[in-house]
């Protein structure tokens, strides 16, 4: 069995973000990224399937040359190879342009599975691995809970609004979102690190799958224009010396002139 796992390169949730001086870029160059937490569960469940059918495990990502740092990570845990499919020509991109992206090179390798994290904690819009399916006619199903293959098909679980279990038996190939609850994603070993470096990664163009780079442009419909950072909360008013019955008026006078609320 061969195990494409889609992974995503995301912001540090402790990153400071920068915006550029003209206020139309984000200065993500300077801050920290990680590996999206999702996707460690994907890795994860891959290998433990390749653990017990056998098979090959490959790690894919769409993204600029720092993304090969993640890769590796996939590598050290256990995968066997890694391609990355470079995105330097894309100043911004779209969850379809990603998914068209990825349903090409999943075509080139013939996987017959694809697993990614059920979202990525930047954007939260859980698209990607919906519109890859599709793309590949494949049956999808996200935020997995549960994943037992049998055969040709799988069964697959997964939590619902107000803590229902939804069942399903999934034809293969097919593409899953993994939750949290899939699995504990295991550390890269230090024998696992020194052997990912010698690892197969490869870095390919939209072009070497046959994509056009200007129809790819097509994708992208909504483009930020600027950015700001929220503003500032008001500083709080700190109440004390007085009596309490002086206090409790000042307050209500306050609620009642500045906020507006009584």
């Amino acid at each position: 069995m061969r195990i494409i796992v889609c992974i995503k390169q995301t912001l540090d949730t402790e990153a400071q973000i920068r915006i550029s001086e003209d206020g139309k870029e984000l200065r993500l160059q300077e801050a920290k990224t990680i590996l999206n937490p999702y996707d460690e569960f994907a890795i994860e469940e891959a290998l433990r399937i390749q653990e017990k059918a056998g098979g090959e495990v490959i790690v894919v990502s769409f993204g600029p040359d720092s993304v090969k740092e993640q890769i590796l990570r996939g590598l050290a845990m256990g995968a066997d190879r890694g391609i990355l499919i470079s995105s330097v020509p894309f100043r911004q991109s779209s969850s379809l342009l990603v998914a068209t992206v990825l349903s090409k090179i999943v075509e080139q390798e013939k996987a017959d599975l694809v697993l990614c994290g059920k979202q990525g904690i930047d954007e939260d819009n859980m698209q990607v691995g919906v519109m890859l399916a599709e793309l590949l006619g494949w049956p999808h199903v996200n935020a997995v809970t549960q994943l037992t293959l049998s055969g040709p098909s799988a069964h697959v679980e997964r939590e619902a609004e107000g803590g229902q279990i939804e069942v399903y038996r999934v034809e293969l190939p097919a593409v899953l979102g993994a939750h949290k609850s899939l699995n504990t994603p295991r550390y890269a070993s230090l024998p696992g690190i020194m052997k990912a470096k010698k690892k197969p990664l490869e870095t390919k163009t939209v072009s070497d799958l046959g994509l056009q780079e200007s129809a790819l442009q097509q994708l992208v419909q909504a483009v930020a224009v600027s950015y700001e950072f929220p503003p500032k909360k008001p500083t709080g008013k700190l109440f004390k010396g007085g009596s309490t019955e002086a206090m409790v008026a000042e307050v209500v006078a306050l609620l009642r002139t500045e906020a507006s609320v009584l």
